[in-house]
């Protein structure tokens, strides 16, 4: 049976895929191509965008690039679909001001990991607390937490329910942990009507037990909003089975993004779609093998998603 949680106040639910980077094949910004890329994923039905994630390939971006990127977008996504800006630092100060920053220039809500620095450097859960209390201090807009493995920082769903309810603006989770549907069932279970918005993500990998559990929104890979709706929406109309089945079409394709592409799997299907110019990720990542890719594409073109049609 569909789970009957819904936050009493959600602004925002349903499919907030990652917009990818896009660079040329010298490893410059192509604005123009990121423009196109965004009116793609718009068309092809996402609720909303997240940008400067990691699957857009934040960690290979100067300052000065995040700020045209966040402006370039906005300004042209024209509220047309809400956008959430990841402005991830370990500075508390740093976060601050890429927060305060997006959200002068449009931002429907930011998305942050708790403090980390390469494989040793973390802070304890009294400093976590006062980053995000910090940052919500600084800001009018949602906060989503991030919870992924990439940070290796253990955030309970005690710890989280406890800052959604004592912390103003903190009211978003993305939750892809090992075990990401019994968090969030523990995370809406202690945290109630504080958690606005407990979501999915990791590529959709684990989409139908996080939905079970509760989940009202997904954040994938940007390439097949289309194909991630179909589910999300056939759920929420109450109609499970449906999105089952659904969910089982796509499973392939969420599998090669999510465990052989990562996030060269949606630039390489819009380049092929003709969305993008170039599907190159910026040094030092190297390129996708091209058997993997042309197992992802033959994967892809099985389900006619309109990324390999949208461009022609």
């Amino acid at each position: 049976m569909a789970s009957t949680y819904s936050a009493r106040n959600a602004r925002y639910q349903g499919v907030f895929p990652v917009v990818p980077t896009t660079f040329d094949a010298r490893g410059n910004l192509d604005l123009a191509s990121q423009k196109r890329c965004v009116d793609f994923m718009i068309d092809a039905g996402s609720n909303g965008l997240c940008i400067l994630a990691n699957f857009s390939e934040q960690f290979v971006l100067s300052d000065i690039e995040r700020e045209i990127l966040t402006k370039t977008i906005l300004e042209h996504v024209a509220g047309r679909v809400p956008v959430i800006v990841t402005t991830t630092h370990f500075s508390t100060e740093v976060t601050i001001a890429r927060s305060v920053v997006a959200q002068h220039l449009g931002a429907a809500m930011v998305m942050v990991m708790p403090p980390y620095h390469g494989a040793t450097i973390r802070v304890g859960e009294a400093q976590i607390y006062d980053y995000f209390a910090r940052l919500s201090d600084a800001l009018d807009i949602p906060i989503m937490i991030q919870d992924a493995p990439v940070s290796g920082t253990a955030l309970s769903a005690a710890f989280l329910a406890r800052m959604a309810q004592e912390i103003e603006n903190v009211s978003y989770f993305k939750i892809e942990t090992a075990g990401a549907a019994s968090k969030l069932r523990e995370l809406i279970r202690l945290g109630g009507d504080a958690i606005e918005g407990p979501w999915d993500g990791e590529e959709a990998i684990t989409l139908m037990p996080d939905l079970d559990a509760g989940a009202t929104g997904a954040m994938t890979g940007g390439a097949y909003p289309d194909g991630i709706r179909k589910i999300v929406d056939a759920y929420a109309a109450g109609r499970r089975d449906e999105a089952a089945d659904l969910y089982q079409q796509w499973l392939p394709l969420i599998n090669y993004e999510n465990r052989q592409g990562w996030l060269l799997a949606a630039k390489s299907l819009m380049q092929e779609g003709g969305i993008i110019a170039c599907e190159a990720p910026r040094h030092p990542l190297p390129s996708m093998h091209p058997d993997t890719r042309k197992g992802l594409i033959e994967t892809a073109r099985k389900l006619d998603p309109l990324v390999l049609r949208w461009g022609r």
